[in-house]
């Protein structure tokens, strides 16, 4: 018996066959200006068919119907086979009851220090961490690697960072961690590697440069280059914040020092809310010392004592870092930022951030390297770190 789809197909191909004029018209695209050779009745006959076949190849390909089946966005292939990045000890055990989400049974742990929800697969394959208070998340995902020419070693990570619309409060959305392992748009650390030297320009629908090689500011009377542009300097843009507008600044257009270069990344292109002045940790305010005090998120590596950090078995690709660097005497001690991007291929803890004397931003390691660990410039300015 032949079904409603195959009926509805039978019947218009049977009308286009009776006109053979059309059929003509429909093989070799010839317009016709005669009306009559067209009668309304056939006309009005075939446009009948067409509604009627396209509303039933709608109604064959909708979820539920006969044929079809669940169509819930899944992880790309591969990426479950992924191994498992260090992001903590865990002091825990797994919940052996797993939570389906679709055809996916997704598995927790509730880990500590800091607080968090690791999330694994049937297998016990790691897919994501959820940590307490904070907005960023950590997958599992295609392999990448991060270099550039003044990086000794490069990144290659199956870690990617991506941001909850509010901070996490103990509950995962499965919906949205199903779309986030399915999601192959730019995530945090791509996204801060399109201000890199040599990063083509990328603008929106409006024309409006919103990446691209980036500087570090204008160069200065002694001839290093002056820090204060933020991410509305480099877009060329006016921002308000709190009712007060910033005009951007022309001897900054695409500039960013160290904190403008993540309030960019974070801020504008990841949509974590942004601050002038701090507001308690609701917002990203505008200056290093501000954002550990009072940023969003948690503190994951306290600033004890103005002492070197040795211990990274807290930090996780995304981690906000922070630095004493300046050799003359100022207060606060805390004088850059940048994030950490993972572990190179020589086993270094390798960061990025906008300088002064690599003009920009930077995972390379010229004017020092790069490098959390080690007896280097930023290894020893090494304070604490933070996760939005």
């Amino acid at each position: 018996m032949m079904t409603t789809k195959e009926l509805i197909q039978s019947y218009y191909d049977s009308l286009i066959r009776k006109d053979s004029k059309w059929q003509d018209l429909y093989s070799d695209g010839t317009v016709f200006s005669d009306a009559s050779r067209f009668p309304m009745r056939k006309l009005f006959s075939i446009f009948s068919a067409l509604l009627i076949l396209t509303l039933s190849v709608l109604a064959c390909s909708m979820p539920g119907a006969a044929g079809g089946g669940d169509n819930t966005a899944m992880p790309p292939t591969g990426m479950l086979s992924f191994s498992t990045p260090t992001v903590g000890t865990n002091t825990s055990t797994a919940n052996t009851t797993p939570v389906a989400a679709g055809t996916m049974a997704y598995h927790y742990a509730r880990l500590s220090d800091p607080p968090r929800t690791q999330v694994t697969d049937a297998d016990g394959h790691w897919l994501a961490t959820f940590t307490d208070n904070a907005y960023t998340v950590t997958l599992s995902g295609e392999e990448r690697t991060f270099t550039e020419p003044n990086a000794k070693d490069p990144v290659i990570s199956t870690v990617w960072v991506r941001v909850l619309p509010v901070p996490f409060n103990g509950t995962v959305d499965e919906n949205w961690l199903s779309h986030a392992l399915n999601d192959h748009s730019p995530d945090v650390l791509a996204i801060a590697m399109q201000y890199i030297t040599g990063a083509p320009p990328i603008t929106d629908s409006n024309g409006l440069q919103f990446a691209g090689n980036a500087s570090y500011g204008p160069v200065a009377a002694d001839d290093t280059r002056e820090e204060g542009g933020d991410f509305n300097d480099y877009l060329g843009i006016a921002w308000t914040f709190g009712g007060i507008t910033h005009q951007p600044r022309v001897m900054f257009f695409r500039s960013m020092d160290c904190s403008g270069f993540m309030r960019m990344v974070w801020g504008y292109r990841s949509g974590l809310p942004l601050t002038y002045v701090p507001n308690g940790g609701k917002s990203i305010p505008r200056h290093s010392w501000e954002i550990l005090s009072s940023g969003p998120g948690i503190v994951i590596i306290p600033d004890i004592n103005d002492s070197q950090v040795t211990d990274f078995s807290h930090l996780a690709p995304g981690d906000l870092v922070f630095f004493h660097a300046k050799t003359e005497a100022h207060d606060p001690q805390i004088d850059h930022i940048g994030m950490y991007l993972g572990q190179d291929t020589a086993g270094n803890y390798r960061f990025i951030s906008s300088r002064q004397k690599a003009d920009g931003p930077t995972m390379g390691d010229f004017g020092g390297n790069s490098l959390l660990n080690g007896k280097g410039l930023y290894a020893q300015a090494f304070r604490a770190a933070r996760r939005f």
